[in-house]
């Protein structure tokens, strides 16, 4: 006797790019926070921030893109996705906003590589707004 599991697809074609986005999300997050926690004390002097404020922040983005990660594999990815591109876009402007008032005591460097992430954060955003668009 032979037994057959019907399953659907994990993807299919019309949302293969808002995965692949929030995959590329995940990636990101996860190798730069690997690198702001492994390098935290050498950054923290460039950046002007302190080595713990650097290693809890690369801790945190490791867990995210791992949460990310996981959540780039759920049924329904259209929600997950609108969620995900709104945290982006709160995160980005949350963090030009501290990088305009000074709220950090950031180096020019420090401020070169948060202006970097914010613009990362958008251009990432932005792919899957283009993904969750593609599942309207």
């Amino acid at each position: 006797m032979t037994a057959t599991l019907a399953h659907r697809p994990l993807s299919d074609s019309s949302d293969s790019l808002l995965r692949f986005a929030i995959r590329a999300d995940a990636t990101v997050c996860a190798g730069l926070g690997l690198m702001l926690a492994f390098a935290a004390d050498p950054l923290s002097r460039l950046s002007g921030l302190s080595a713990t404020a650097e290693w809890l922040t690369g801790a945190a983005l490791v867990v995210y893109g791992a949460v990310l990660y996981v959540l780039a594999a759920v049924p329904l990815v259209r929600r997950v996705g609108v969620g995900i591109v709104m945290l982006n876009v709160v995160a980005a402007v949350g963090l030009g906003g501290v990088v305009v008032a000074g709220l950090l005591p950031l180096t020019g460097t420090g401020v070169a590589m948060m202006l970097t992430t914010v613009a990362a954060t958008l251009g990432l955003a932005r792919l899957q707004y283009l993904g969750v668009r593609r599942l309207a």
